[in-house]
C-alpha cells in the first residue's frame, strides 16, 4: 500500500529534490528500505554503514516517534505518514 514519505529541505537533492515521495510498505523500515531504493543517494544520510538507521536521523509516523512505537518494525497503513528529521546539532 503507498506510504507518504515527508523528505526534510537538506535531503532533497538526493531525491529528486522531491518534498514527498510515495512507497509501498507495510512497516516504517520496509519504507525506509523502498525509499533508499529509489533514490539510492539517501542511504548514506539515512543509514550507518551497518545498516542501521543513523543516530542522527529521527524518523516520526503521524508526529509519534519511532523508538516510542516499535522503531522500523512498526506498522504502517495508508493513512499514515513518515516524516524524516535530521537531528540539528549546535551550541557552544
Amino acid at each position: 500500500m503507498p506510504i507518504k514519505v515527508l523528505i526534510p529541505t537538506p535531503l532533497r537533492p538526493y531525491a529528486g529534490n522531491q518534498s514527498i515521495i510515495e512507497v509501498n510498505a507495510q512497516t516504517v523500515g520496509e519504507a525506509l528500505t523502498a525509499l533508499v531504493a529509489q533514490h539510492p543517494d539517501l542511504r548514506r544520510h539515512l543509514f550507518s554503514e551497518d545498516g542501521k538507521l543513523s543516530s542522527f536521523v529521527n524518523v516520526y509516523l503521524n508526529d509519534e516517534d519511532i523508538r516510542y512505537l516499535s522503531k522500523d518494525a512498526t506498522p504502517v497503513k495508508e493513512t499514515d505518514t513518515i516524516a524524516i528529521v535530521p537531528s540539528v546539532a549546535g551550541g557552544r
